[in-house]
């Protein structure tokens, strides 16, 4: 009987240095993907503009939907000049410009881009610092770029989002892609084909010129 107490007794103590082991691994790795997103941060923030081109694609198989396009965007700060599918959107900090050249219309409204859940230009290197659960994923060789995984769960359970996914380029520090999978099945992949930084753009770079489309119609919705 006492044996068998003892050896009871030493797989209790076994199994909790196992589960403190757990707990231990798991809290480092957090603690290293929150490391790693935040020296990401740090790198952009360094940088007085960005411009980017990329690719992005939307794909739901359930719905046989499949989406994919190319554009570029400039970034300064919270300001932005996004091209895709053909249409143009500013924002200069304040207020919102759609340029649709095909309907020859443009909308403005005012927009802000900090209270807003809208993963925008501006957010997309700095939506992950709150609100995310951060866990340490694979890493793959792309290209002879070693690209870092880390992967996101959000605290809100209401969130539609179910995880999140950013490969990091370990030598540069900067964002290379993203997978949002939301809880219906749809996959947004965001993947970055350019990366520049500092570019000489010009002072009016982020600012709507209405004389620039004399023949638009222009619908201010604000």
């Amino acid at each position: 009987m006492k044996k068998m107490m003892f050896n009871i007794q030493k797989s209790v103590c076994l199994l909790m240095v196992m589960l403190t082991f757990s707990f231990s691994s798991t809290a480092q790795n957090s603690e290293k993907a929150k490391n790693l997103l935040d020296q990401v941060s740090l790198k952009i923030r360094s940088y007085d503009n960005i411009v980017l081109d990329f690719k992005y694609t939307v794909a739901n198989p359930d719905t046989n939907l499949y989406q994919e396009s190319k554009g570029n965007v400039a970034l300064k700060g919270d300001q932005y000049v996004l091209n895709i599918m053909g249409i143009t959107r500013i924002y200069d900090g304040s207020k919102v410009y759609n340029i649709v050249p095909e309907d020859e219309e443009i909308s403005i409204s005012t927009f802000d881009d900090q209270n807003s859940d809208e993963l925008t230009p501006a957010k997309m290197f700095s939506f992950f610092n709150v609100g995310y659960k951060y866990i340490w994923d694979i890493s793959q060789n792309i290209k002879g770029r070693k690209i870092q995984y880390i992967k996101l769960k959000p605290l809100d359970k209401n969130n539609g989002t179910k995880e999140v996914l950013i490969g990091i380029d370990l030598q540069t520090k900067h964002i290379y892609n993203l997978l949002k999978i939301d809880k219906d099945g749809t996959k947004t992949t965001f993947t970055i084909n350019s990366f520049k930084t500092n570019q000489p753009l010009s002072k009016n770079h982020f600012t709507f010129t209405e004389s620039k489309y004399p023949n638009y119609y222009i619908n201010r919705l604000d």
